[in-house]
């Protein structure tokens, strides 16, 4: 079993680094840009969304302008244990709004209803949600309460309800990240590494990817709402 835990403040470190630990190893299943290990870029966007979840956390300060929230799933047996996490965003000018950013539960505690407890933990606080995801898990959302609006660039964005609300979220600005020393350092490594050949071959392989969710998304909102151009 497991207990759901609120905050809305930086976590310990001890938690911390095992959510920011689920992120790496889940990358490929909750990345907006999910590159399999085969790609070289897969290092280099790693990092990105480690960093970009440790900066959401760092950021945590309780204040109401707080730009995040995080649900944490803790191990009853043993409470220094992060089974699963959800990180939102609350919405700035509307009370009930927010938009999931990361969700992800251990690869041992799947299937025993933790991730749709998290949501349903976020929706008492926050019952207005949006999130973006790829088509393939539009099913896996739908059971937990999302519906699906309109396809967004590589993703279906879903919502609880059938609008979005018009409330601003702060969301984190990944080009500082992308313009940082580690990731021309870890750019330099992969290039030195693979070769340039390769590393332009991983850029289009990335970009027929992406082509490849956008029309996906874009099937499934027409064959949701045909009467939608």
């Amino acid at each position: 079993m497991f207990t759901l835990v609120t905050l809305d403040t930086s976590p310990p470190e001890s938690l911390k680094s095992q959510v920011l630990q689920m992120v790496v190893d889940d990358f490929s299943d909750i990345s907006p840009v999910p590159l399999t290990p085969s790609n070289p870029l897969f290092q280099l966007y790693q990092y990105v969304i480690g960093f970009e979840v440790h900066l959401y956390l760092q950021a945590m300060d309780g204040s109401a302008t707080s730009p995040a929230r995080l649900i944490l799933a803790l191990d009853d047996e043993d409470p220094s244990q992060v089974l699963g996490f959800a990180l939102y965003l609350p919405s700035a000018d509307d009370a009930e709004a927010c938009t999931l950013a990361y969700l992800a539960v251990q690869a041992s505690h799947r299937r025993r209803g933790i991730a749709r407890a998290m949501l349903q933990k976020m929706l008492e606080h926050r019952p207005h949600a949006e999130l973006a995801c790829a088509a393939s898990k539009v099913p896996v959302f739908e059971a937990m309460g999302f519906k699906p609006l309109a396809a967004h660039g590589p993703h279906v964005l879903m919502n609880t309800r059938d609008h979005r609300s018009n409330g601003m979220v702060a969301v984190q600005d990944l080009a500082p990240i992308y313009q940082s020393k580690e990731v021309r350092q870890i750019h330099t490594y992969l290039v030195k590494q693979n070769g340039s050949k390769a590393m332009r071959e991983a850029e289009k392989k990335r970009d027929r990817l992406l082509d490849q969710m956008a029309w996906q998304a874009q099937t499934l909102i027409s064959e949701r709402f045909p009467t939608i151009h």
